[in-house]
């Protein structure tokens, strides 16, 4: 039979415990949901400022739909590029402090677009071990245009500096997360920007999860560090994490910017995202420029969870981000204690390999404004009792 193989191969994931299944929500995206028949808190989502549910962007949004339509229609190079694109662009481009900006309808297009586009036969990419898999896949994508690829151990400087040394590339790139999506961590970017200077080297930066909430006004994690909009750096950032729509921008130079538009064949070959999309992220940027008590409480409700979490058996990791996980092991044991809070509920995911290493199957807490101080207590009490 010709599905034979692919049964075979989705019985073996389910013996290892690694099956994914999706669940159906049945109310929009909020700290409270409906789930599958079931009201519970939500920790699963990368809501980090609560806008996914906001009336105004939905106002945008609706507002902008009935101005532009419900499609593009085309990709940006054909006949896709409406106004409320463009508008949005230049915001962020001035929002992040880079000259220019594109817009993409997913960060993992985002993602396929850069690295790729910049390395070729001659170069070298070095990427950390922990990067998103959409960035491993642009990387592969690099590797198949004959660019020598080399992943360096997780946020060590110092081995990515004898990488470098060592490479005699023509163009040399560093690709980094900057907030680690599994582990919560930021990546050294003051370091890794002193070394892409000494070395004459791109940085890739993925700010998935600081645009919006990290840095001076949400402005991301370049920032955060107080870094500079370098022309060496090429600045991702995607749009339905904190900033609760959806899509994704790259920021760069103003040359940068332009290669990315004539060769990023991710870009070119997309149709664009509807311009009522880009109507509801100008609304959100405002807010998120405005946000300073969004992030204080979501800063207050982190540091209530890891307080509330000292001494338990289970090791959170050291995150000062609203990602906080929860080392719990095997898969099983993930899967059980994700589901003894789903019984309680409280929605936590269990995330196992392959999106995390072997023997760290977790608990993958997400902080967000909106959470209540009571919603992390009773959080806090259930994993007590349950770990």
């Amino acid at each position: 039979m010709i599905e034979d193989r692919l049964t075979a191969e989705l019985a073996e994931i389910a013996a290892a415990g690694l099956t994914r299944r999706r669940r159906v929500l049945e109310t929009p995206c909020g700290r409270n949901a409906t789930v599958d028949g079931k009201k519970v808190l939500n920790f699963a989502s990368n809501d980090y400022l609560g806008l996914a549910g906001n009336a105004e962007i939905a106002r945008a949004l609706a507002d902008g739909a009935v101005q532009w339509g419900a499609g593009s229609g085309a990709s940006h190079l054909v006949s896709g590029h409406l106004a409320p694109h463009e508008a949005l662009e230049k915001e962020i481009a001035a929002f992040t402090g880079f000259p220019r900006a594109l817009t993409f309808s997913t960060g993992y297009l985002a993602n396929l677009a850069v690295t790729p586009t910049l390395a070729g036969r001659g170069d070298a990419v070095f990427a950390d071990k922990l990067n998103h898999a959409s960035l491993i896949d642009a990387m592969q994508l690099a590797k198949a245009n004959g660019a020598d690829v080399q992943r360096y151990p997780h946020n060590d400087v110092a081995a990515l500096e004898k990488l470098l040394a060592a490479s005699s590339a023509t163009r040399k790139i560093i690709v980094t997360d900057a907030v680690f999506s599994m582990d919560g961590d930021l990546a050294p970017l003051p370091l890794l920007f002193a070394l892409a200077e000494r070395y004459d080297a791109w940085l890739v930066i993925d700010d998935a999860h600081g645009f919006g909430v990290l840095g001076p006004q949400g402005r991301g994690s370049l920032a955060h560090f107080n870094l500079p909009a370098a022309q060496r750096i090429l600045l991702m950032g995607t749009l339905g994490k904190a900033a609760g729509v959806g899509g994704a921008f790259v920021a760069g130079s103003e040359t940068a910017i332009e290669y990315l538009l004539q060769k990023g064949r991710s870009y070119i070959f997309t149709t664009a995202q509807p311009p009522a999309v880009a109507c509801a992220l100008s609304k959100s940027l405002q807010l998120i420029r405005n946000g300073d008590a969004l992030r204080a409480s979501l800063i207050a409700r982190i540091a209530q969870l890891r307080d509330g979490l000292a001494g338990l058996p289970l090791k959170l990791l050291p995150s000062p981000t609203a990602i906080q996980p929860l080392i719990v092991g095997a898969n099983e044991a993930a899967v059980g204690l994700s589901k003894a809070l789903w019984e309680r509920g409280l929605w936590v995911p269990a995330i196992r390999p392959p999106t995390v290493p072997k023997d760290t199957a977790r608990l993958r807490i997400s902080v967000s404004a909106a959470h209540t101080a009571a919603d992390i207590e009773s959080l806090v009490a259930a994993l007590k009792e349950l770990a």
